[in-house]
């Protein structure tokens, strides 16, 4: 299984990319998604943004566009993406009822970037025009050109932008220029690309045990244990964290920490897409998760045994956090050095990651000797560590019964 999510540049009358579209993919084909649930293409779509590849990876400085339907436009858990960072795209079949037209004056006030898709001219749509919407998309392959110049005419008594879009000749191109389109999107600028990584799903029954004790108010703790059921929950709440915190002060030091710094409501919301998201038929049977569960809670109970304790409480905590993030070089077609990109890590983790330095990183090349079966070097690790291999053993014991219930 992978990741996909396509991107289509939207350039400027100087042909400068100002933002992207970003598009539900289920194949490697650019052109082609096979969509057979709005909701659920567009939940995909932006939990891939926020907690799979990271919205700097996908977007780098620009805005991210997404397709929304009216149940999303409604739903709260809508709210997780950054304004600063997305737009919002009414899809054309969306009836715009009262209640929609005041959903968009609120998302409006709260900062996004409305725009309606596939649009042509319809006085029904003049509460949004006027101050609501920002950008209104006309599709250059479906509209009838000969009553395109009064369509944009009308459309120009009012404060937005007109986007050319599926723009895909040089000559359709020079038109939409002589017309005065202000953006322009299609294949005569850039195919819509596609990103990839092996997908490495969270439980479906994990997402929806975490919903509902966010839901029932459970304490930190009770949600804290839920996450840690599903390792490659806790990898996409860290690169969540850094999506939607741009420039956090301090680094991210645990999975607490991580959500602390994010909140209970906004990982509501994070947890209300990802139900959007799942698919129910997700296979789990993945040794690599089994290995990073294992790997992970070793690591927090060794980390027990040493004085890192007695500097820092929580230095198990982080140790549970490095354990989880070291196997990811086995999950996705990606570097150790790009994962961390997408992350904020303390320097002690970072060296721990990638060289194996420090006192995180020698334990955590004891783990690895230990799950290699390379028990002389390993003795040889625990000797210089000045802990007893059966302490050792014992935390591999506490690891397999955690994960396995053994």
């Amino acid at each position: 299984m992978e990741y996909m999510i396509g991107r289509q540049a939207i350039v400027s009358r100087t042909e400068e990319v100002v933002a992207y579209e970003l598009l539900f993919r289920t194949t490697q084909s650019p052109a082609w998604a096979d969509v057979q649930d709005d909701v659920q293409a567009t939940s995909n779509t932006i939990m891939h943004a926020l907690s799979g590849f990271g919205t700097k990876s996908v977007m780098g400085r620009h805005r991210g566009f997404v397709n929304v339907d009216a149940e999303l436009l409604m739903s709260d858990a809508l709210e997780i993406l950054p304004p600063s960072l997305f737009g919002l795209e009414l899809l054309e079949t969306m009836d715009i009822t009262p209640q929609v037209i005041d959903r968009c004056r609120e998302l409006k006030a709260k900062g996004y970037v409305l725009a309606l898709d596939d649009h042509t001219y319809d006085p029904r749509f003049n509460e949004l025009y006027d101050g609501v919407v920002s950008v209104v998309k006309i599709d250059m392959l479906e509209t009838d050109l000969n009553a395109l110049p009064a369509a944009m005419e009308r459309l120009r008594e009012y404060p937005v932008k007109l986007l050319a879009e599926k723009v895909d000749t040089t000559e359709r191109y020079q038109e939409c220029q002589r017309l005065g389109f202000d953006l322009f999107q299609g294949y005569v600028f850039s195919q819509p690309s596609v990103m990839k990584k092996r997908r490495w799903d969270g439980s479906a029954s994990v997402i929806f045990k975490l919903m509902q004790q966010l839901t029932d108010d459970a304490d930190l703790d009770e949600v804290e244990r839920t996450i840690k059921e599903s390792p490659p929950l806790v990898y996409k709440l860290l690169v969540l964290v850094n999506s939607i915190s741009m420039g956090l002060r301090s680094k991210i030091s645990s999975l607490r920490h991580a959500i602390v710094m994010i909140g209970l409501r906004q990982l509501r919301r994070w947890v209300q897409l990802a139900v959007f998201a799942t698919d129910e038929d997700t296979c789990l049977n993945d040794p690599v998760m089994d290995l990073a569960a294992v790997r992970a809670v070793f690591l927090e109970e060794l980390v027990k045994l040493t004085p890192l304790v007695r500097k820092d409480r929580h230095a198990p905590d982080e140790g549970y956090m490095i354990g989880i993030l070291s196997i990811l070089t086995k999950v996705f077609d990606i570097s150790m050095e790009e994962i961390l990109g997408n992350l904020h890590l303390p320097d002690e983790a970072i060296d721990a990651l990638l060289r194996r330095e420090g006192d995180y990183g020698r334990l955590l090349s004891l783990v690895e000797l230990v799950e290699n079966l390379e028990f002389e070097e390993a003795a040889e690790r625990l000797e210089a560590l000045e802990i007893p291999l059966l302490s050792v053993l014992d935390c591999q014991k506490k690891a397999y019964s955690w994960r396995f219930g053994v």
